[in-house]
C-alpha cells in the first residue's frame, strides 16, 4: 500500500514488465534519496557550495529544524544570469571539466547533483549577483542581483548585494513518505548545527552564523589563517577545555620520493586524560573536507594504545593535506568517504603524528610563574633512580607517612631485586632493563650502570613536578610546586620510564626497520578463507617487515615459515605454540585486510615489554628516600608520555592552591 495514497501498488512479477528508461522525474527522486538523508544533507551541500564560491561570511537560516526553510546566504563571487538554468540540472557544474580535473579536484563541491536533487523534492530559490558588477550599471549590464525560481525556471531581477542566496522551502513536500522518517525538530536542527560546525572547523577564516526560528543559535567569527587562528576557532567551536587538554600536532613527511607535495597531518589532539565514552569527538578532514574514514579514525587510535584506559575513545581534529591525485573524493554522493591510493603511508602519517604530539610528557610542559625556596638542586640530584636495598626485616613497621633527609647517592640493587618476596628478574632481564651487559655468571645481577645525567632547568626554574616531601602509604610521593601539591603514583610512574627506556633499546619505538624473524622448524599451515589467500599474495613486503613469513601452501592453505624473533621466544612448542602463530597470522591479516597497516606485532612486542616493566617498576610499601623520590620526579619529567601508565592509568595529578584553599575554605 502507498503510504499516501492508500491506493494498492502491484508487485513486481518477473518477465512481466519490459526494460525501459526511467522518466526524468524518477531518475531525480532516486538521485535526491542518495544526496539528501535529511535537512542537514542540505545544510552541508549548500554550504560546499558557498565556500568553493570564495564566501568569507556563510549564514544559515532555518525554521521547523531546517523542514520548512532553509537558507544559505553568502559573500562569494555569485553566478551570471545566462548561468542560473544550468545550476539546477543535473550534473552541471563549473568545478570540473574533464577526467583530469576530476582525479585531482581539490574543491568542496564538484558532481554538479546536489541543487538538482534537492530541486526535486523542495521548492528552490537561487538569489544571486555576480562579482565585478555595479549598482549604478543598467539592469542589461547586470547592475543587480537575478532570482530564478526552481519550479517554474523563471528568472527576474531583484536587489541584492554581491553573493548567493539559496532559499529551500518545504524538503520533502514531492515525497511526503520521506518526511515521516524524520526526527523532532530540535534533533534536525542538531544535525543541521553539526554539519557547519565540521565546516567552521576547517575554515577558521571564515565567519559563521546560525539562526533558527528568528533566533541566533551559533556564531562563529572569522579567525583569519594560522595555527593561532586555528586554536582560537576549535576554542569557540569546541570549547576552550579541549584546547586546555590537547597538544598541537604537526608532521610532514613524503608519501613517496617522487612526489612534489608532501603528506602533512596537523591539528591537534586530545590528552588522555581527555578521552570521552564516545567517538563523538574525533574530527578529521582531508584537503578541507570532513570525512569519515576507517584507516585514519585507526592510525589515531592505535597513537593511544599505551596511554588509553580501558575502551576511551580519544578526541581529536586532525587535518590530512595529500596530494589530491593520491585521493579518491568521488567514492560516494554525500562526498564524505575517501579511498587513498596508499592507505598504509596515510595510516603510518596519522599515527606517527599523533603519537609524536603525545610522547613530550605534561610535567616538562607546565611552567611556574616564580622558582620555589630550597628547589632541589641538580647537583645533589641523583641522575638516576635507584632505591637502595631494604633491611631484611622488612616494612612492617613502616609509618603511614614517610619523611627522610636526602642522603649522598649510594649504590644499590635495582628496584626489581627491591624486596625478598618478589622474583629477581633473570641476568637477561636486568640487561634489557638497565641497558648494561648481562652477567656470565646466571641470577648473580650486578648494579646497573649510570644513566646519563639529566639536565636542569633553566636558571630561576623551578622544576616541573617540584620537590619531594613525603612518601604516603608506601604508594604516593608527595611533592610541592609553585601551583601546590603534586600526587604521583610511584608504581605507575617508574612503570612508565622502564617501559619507554626498554623501547627505546630494543628499537621499537620508531618501527621504521624491519623487525628481524625467526624461521620455524616445522611451518604451521591453517585454512585459510580467500580474503585471507588474497591479503597474504599482496602484501608480501609488508610481512616481512613485520618479520612473518606468510605463503600461500594451497588455492585455500596458508603456511607460516617465520615468526618475529622477539616473538618466537614465548610461544613454546607444540600444538599450543602452532595455535598462537595461526592466530597472530590472521590477525595482521585482518588489519592489513581493513587498514592496509597492521600494529599487530608492535602490539604484541610493547606487550612483552610492558609485562617486564610491570615487574622491574618499583612495587607498593618499598620505602624510598628523598633523593630517591626526587630522582624518579626528574626522570617523569624527561620521559616520553609519563603522564599515563602501560594500562592508561594516570600518573600523577595536580592539586592547586586555589583547589586546598577551598577545600578549607579559606578565603570565604
Amino acid at each position: 500500500m502507498n503510504p499516501d495514497t492508500e491506493t494498492p501498488i502491484a508487485p513486481y512479477q518477473p518477465g512481466q514488465r519490459p526494460i525501459r528508461e526511467l522518466p526524468d522525474e524518477l531518475i531525480s527522486q532516486i538521485a535526491a534519496g542518495e544526496v539528501v538523508e535529511r535537512p542537514a544533507s542540505v545544510v552541508r551541500e549548500l554550504v560546499d557550495n558557498a565556500l568553493d564560491a570564495g564566501a568569507r561570511h556563510v549564514t544559515v537560516r532555518l525554521l521547523a529544524g531546517g523542514v520548512r526553510l532553509i537558507a544559505v546566504e553568502d559573500d562569494g563571487c555569485g553566478m551570471a544570469r545566462d548561468e542560473l538554468p544550468l545550476a539546477l540540472k543535473r550534473h552541471a557544474t563549473s568545478k570540473i571539466a574533464n577526467l583530469a580535473e576530476l582525479e585531482a579536484v581539490g574543491t568542496m563541491g564538484f558532481r554538479g547533483e546536489a541543487l538538482a536533487a534537492i530541486n526535486s523534492i523542495a521548492d528552490v530559490a537561487v538569489l544571486t549577483r555576480q562579482a565585478g558588477t555595479s549598482e549604478a550599471a543598467p539592469a542589461e549590464a547586470g547592475g543587480h542581483g537575478w532570482l530564478l525560481q526552481g519550479g517554474t525556471g523563471e528568472i527576474r531581477p531583484v536587489a541584492r548585494t554581491q553573493g548567493t542566496s539559496v532559499e529551500v522551502r518545504e524538503l520533502f513536500y514531492a515525497t511526503p513518505a520521506r518526511r515521516k522518517f524524520l526526527k523532532t525538530d530540535a534533533t534536525e536542527l542538531a544535525h543541521c548545527v553539526e554539519a557547519v560546525r565540521r565546516h567552521a572547523l576547517a575554515r577558521p577564516d571564515v565567519g559563521f552564523a546560525i539562526w533558527h526560528e528568528g533566533k541566533l543559535v551559533e556564531q562563529w567569527r572569522a579567525q583569519g589563517h594560522g595555527p593561532e587562528a586555528l586554536d582560537r576557532r576549535l576554542a569557540d567551536v569546541l570549547g576552550p577545555d579541549f584546547l586546555a587538554h590537547s597538544v598541537a600536532v604537526d608532521w610532514q613527511g613524503h608519501v613517496t620520493e617522487h612526489l612534489p607535495r608532501a603528506l602533512r597531518v596537523w591539528g591537534r589532539a586530545g590528552l588522555p586524560d581527555a578521552a570521552r565514552a564516545r567517538a563523538d569527538q574525533q574530527f578529521a578532514y582531508v584537503n578541507g573536507r570532513f570525512v569519515r574514514d576507517k584507516v585514519i579514525a585507526h592510525g589515531a587510535r592505535s597513537a593511544y594504545e599505551d596511554v588509553l584506559h580501558g575502551q576511551r575513545q580519544p578526541v581529536y581534529a586532525l587535518f590530512i593535506e595529500v596530494e589530491p591525485s593520491r585521493v579518491d573524493v568521488n567514492v560516494h554522493p554525500t562526498k564524505i568517504e575517501v579511498r587513498f591510493r596508499d592507505s598504509r603511508e596515510v595510516h603510518q602519517a596519522v599515527r606517527k603524528a599523533v603519537e609524536n604530539a603525545l610522547a613530550a610528557p605534561r610535567a616538562a610542559l607546565l611552567v611556574a610563574p616564580t622558582p620555589l625556596p630550597g628547589t632541589v638542586d641538580a647537583a645533589v640530584t641523583p641522575t638516576i633512580f635507584e632505591p637502595k636495598q631494604p633491611p631484611a626485616h622488612g616494612l612492617k613497621h613502616q609509618s603511614a607517612i614517610h619523611f627522610d633527609k636526602p642522603a649522598a647517592p649510594s649504590p644499590g640493587w635495582p628496584v626489581v631485586a627491591a624486596t625478598s618476596h618478589q622474583r629477581p628478574l633473570s641476568a637477561q632481564e636486568l640487561g634489557l632493563l638497565w641497558g648494561a651487559p648481562a652477567p656470565t655468571a646466571p641470577d648473580t645481577p650486578t648494579p646497573p650502570s649510570a644513566a646519563e645525567p639529566v639536565d636542569a632547568p633553566a636558571t630561576g626554574q623551578p622544576w616541573p613536578l617540584g620537590r619531594a616531601l613525603a612518601q604516603l602509604h608506601g604508594v604516593y610521593i608527595l611533592a610541592e610546586n609553585a601551583q601546590g601539591l603534586v600526587l604521583v603514583d610511584m608504581h605507575a610512574a617508574h612503570e612508565r620510564i622502564v617501559y619507554e627506556r626498554l623501547k627505546t633499546q630494543l628499537g621499537h619505538a620508531g618501527g621504521a626497520t624491519a623487525l628481524p624473524s625467526q624461521p620455524l622448524l616445522i611451518p604451521v599451515t591453517f585454512a585459510a578463507t580467500p580474503q585471507e589467500v588474497a591479503t597474504a599474495e599482496a602484501h608480501t613486503a609488508t610481512l616481512q617487515q613485520l618479520g612473518l613469513d606468510v605463503a600461500p601452501f594451497s588455492p585455500r592453505t596458508l603456511a607460516v615459515r617465520a615468526v618475529p624473533s622477539a616473538l618466537s621466544q614465548g610461544t613454546g612448542s607444540g600444538a599450543a605454540a602452532g595455535g598462537q602463530v595461526v592466530e597472530l597470522a590472521r590477525q595482521v591479516l585482518a588489519e592489513l585486510a581493513s587498514h592496509d597497516a597492521s600494529t599487530v606485532v608492535q602490539r604484541a612486542h610493547h606487550e612483552l615489554l610492558a609485562t617486564m616493566a610491570c615487574h622491574g617498576a618499583v612495587r607498593a610499601n618499598r620505602r624510598l628516600t628523598l633523593e630517591e623520590m626526587n630522582a624518579l620526579l626528574r626522570q617523569m619529567e624527561a620521559t616520553e608520555r609519563s603522564d599515563q601508565c602501560n594500562h592508561g592509568r594516570p600518573t600523577w595529578r595536580q592539586l592547586s592552591m586555589k583547589e586546598l584553599d577551598a577545600l578549607f575554605l579559606r578565603g570565604r
